[in-house]
């Protein structure tokens, strides 16, 4: 019985020396993990922060650069990134990536209810006609061509999409791409605005 409250004693002891050195240790609130970094992104200072995570995830997924996504909405909807603005031409061409009526319809919904939704919830819609494209959008000028001219996308850079001699009123209508005026308009013409809205789109006051 001696030896057990012995024993005791001694266990006590060793339990009160460990509370002891504890009270004198000051206490440390633990150090919180780092929230995670990403890059920021084209024109990101325009659009809110879940709108730039739902553009991250979608390039992501799709596998191509965030900052073209960003810069062909920029260019498509003048800047504003507004899911109501409308084509100034009257094509019925509405959003963040001018969805044409048909396109909408083949999208399952309408142009009138993509105009009622807000930015950040169109880009679902951005992302289901972009699906198809998953993995052949290595550049700015894909991307670009997969909303204006599809049958562009990984064509070279000097392919024609429209000529005087055989498209004259598609070339009319868009004579003004015809940079070096020989009557052709090739995916690199086409595209040539677009780089000037990324670069531009990069400049420090417009990255977030």
């Amino acid at each position: 019985m001696a030896q057990i409250e012995a024993k005791l004693t001694q266990a006590l002891a060793l339990i009160q020396s460990a509370l002891d050195d504890l009270a004198a240790e000051p206490i440390v609130a633990p150090v919180a993990a780092p929230e995670p970094t990403t890059d920021k992104l084209c024109w990101g200072a325009k659009v809110s922060s879940e709108f730039r995570d739902r553009v991250r995830w979608i390039a992501d997924t799709l596998e191509f650069d965030p900052n073209d996504l960003m810069a062909c909405m920029a260019w498509e909807s003048g800047r504003t990134f507004s899911p109501s603005i409308k084509n100034a031409a009257g094509s019925g061409a509405t959003g963040l990536i001018q969805f044409m009526p048909t396109t909408a319809s083949a999208l399952g919904t309408s142009t009138a209810v993509l105009a009622q939704m807000s930015a950040e919830d169109q880009l679902n819609y951005v992302y289901k006609y972009f699906r198809d494209y998953k993995g052949k959008l290595k550049s700015l000028s894909d991307l670009y061509m997969a909303i204006l001219w599809p049958k562009a996308v990984g064509k070279p850079e000097h392919y024609v999409l429209w000529d005087k001699a055989s498209k004259p009123t598609t070339f009319r209508q868009n004579a003004g791409l015809d940079i070096n005026k020989d009557g052709e308009i090739t995916k690199a013409e086409c595209s040539a605005k677009l780089y000037a809205m990324k670069a531009e789109g990069m400049k420090d006051a417009n990255m977030a």
